[in-house]
């Protein structure tokens, strides 16, 4: 048993010594979010009037009230937010606002369309399989989703080899059923609940450095 313990002791030893590079995490959690809400930032700016109406709008919109506010504290929130995310600054701030921009999309866009952003079309191999094994309706549901998915993109794939060129349509890749559920939302989410309770990382981050050298002072 001892022995065991030795050995399970130094491979534990092994593992904390990686612990010099843990600044790569928030790093790169950051790259790839700040990517994310730029780009989601630049296109609501870029059509913002259109992005007003959308969040307005009850019949084929959000319709959310005060749209143009909604549409600004948006807008500004992923823009501004993914620029300070990408600098490492004031991280942990910017990801409140961001968190609930998250939460809003979730349960206001994505929610009534379940949990997958792209719909799994073979229910022997979707994610919902094992909850829906221990009796949970909503996996049930999925698993069904998936089968009428499969139906409809074998249906879409022979209209297309019969009377289109297929091999030039997805040559680029594969036709799949867009679901827009609460997937991409919800990850996105936390990872910056990870960035909020554990910072931009040392190093390379200007939280990082402004820490060092005014917290230190003040203490």
């Amino acid at each position: 048993m001892n022995r065991l313990v030795t050995f399970a002791n130094r491979i534990h030893d092994l593992l904390d010594r990686t612990r010099k590079w843990d600044f790569l995490a928030p790093l790169l959690i950051r790259l790839f979010l700040s990517v994310v809400f730029i780009s989601a930032g630049w296109n609501k700016l870029g059509s913002f009037d259109s992005t007003v109406a959308w969040f307005g709008n009850p019949d084929w919109g959000l319709g959310l009230p005060f749209p143009a506010v909604m549409a600004f504290l948006a807008t500004a929130a992923e823009l501004v937010g993914g620029f300070f995310l990408l600098a490492g600054l004031v991280t942990r701030y910017f990801a409140v606002p961001l968190m609930i921009t998250m939460l809003v999309a979730a349960f206001s866009v994505h929610w009534d369309n379940g949990w997958f952003a792209i719909a799994p079309s073979n229910p022997e191999t979707s994610m919902a399989q094992p909850l829906a094994a221990v009796g949970i309706p909503a996996a049930q549901q999925s698993l069904e989703n998936s089968e009428e998915v499969g139906k409809r993109l074998t249906a879409a794939r022979g209209l297309l080899r019969e009377h289109g060129q297929y091999r030039w349509l997805t040559e680029k890749g594969n036709f799949v059923v867009l679901n827009n559920g609460i997937e991409f939302a919800a990850t996105y989410f936390i990872m910056l609940l990870a960035l909020f309770f554990q910072g931009a990382g040392r190093f390379v981050s200007l939280d990082y450095w402004i820490a060092k050298r005014f917290r230190q002072q003040r203490a």
